[in-house]
């Protein structure tokens, strides 16, 4: 008695109508880490911490980064954090971290995240940054952020991603709309700095309304 091995574009085409396998295998084809401008990568623990610490002192950056209160890093102190973060990673599983590397010198020019995956329900949080200033307003962020999506919903196939962004942050306000975000909830007040009070926007981004996007 002989045993067969059936490869998966063999079983597709026994199974599935030709227009369909095409479409499966554009899908699987499709590129998940490497954009037009930028790639997501890895943490490197020579190179990076420096670079991230330089950024920990660049005070108007953290404010549109993080709402708990900037304050400077040491590339020691940083180098740190990695450490705790890829423990996160690896014992939570509702963490997908990258950094974000210019394609053509490798450099570390930013940072993202899927986090607070809730798998149940297939919910996750968005979290994008671009620390290099001389990499800004050149399509970083959104070559980012057009790869983030891919890999929330193909890979990960999560059914909503939720971002939460000050409403002083006018170029990520600006950057989620062009994306297809809608705004779900304002919570009104809810950030202080410099003495003044201001709301926290979270916007909301289906599969389904991604999906259309895409077609269209």
């Amino acid at each position: 008695m002989s045993t067969s091995i059936i490869s998966h574009t063999e079983a597709l085409t026994r199974w599935q109508p030709a227009g369909e396998i095409g479409e499966r295998m554009l899908d699987i084809q499709t590129q998940l880490f490497d954009g037009q401008f930028i790639r997501l990568g890895q943490i490197d623990y020579d190179k990076d911490p420096e670079i991230e610490s330089r950024w920990t002192h660049d005070s108007a950056f953290m404010r549109m980064l993080e709402l708990a209160p900037a304050r400077p890093l040491s590339p020691e102190q940083v180098k740190k954090r990695y450490e705790k973060l890829e423990k996160q990673i690896e014992e939570d599983k509702n963490l997908f971290y990258f950094t974000i590397r210019d394609r053509e010198d490798d450099r570390l020019v930013g940072l993202a995240a899927i986090e607070w995956v809730e798998w149940t329900n297939g919910n996750g949080f968005l979290k994008l940054g671009i620390g290099e200033p001389d990499s800004r307003r050149k399509g970083h962020g959104s070559d980012a952020l057009t790869l983030l999506l891919r890999y929330a919903f193909r890979e990960l196939n999560l059914f909503r991603l939720t971002a939460m962004v000050p409403e002083y942050n006018a170029a990520a306000l600006g950057l989620l709309k062009k994306f297809g975000f809608v705004e779900e909830v304002r919570r009104r007040q809810a950030l202080m700095r410099d003495g003044r009070r201001w709301d926290l926007v979270y916007f909301g981004l289906l599969n389904d309304e991604w999906r259309a996007r895409q077609a269209a």
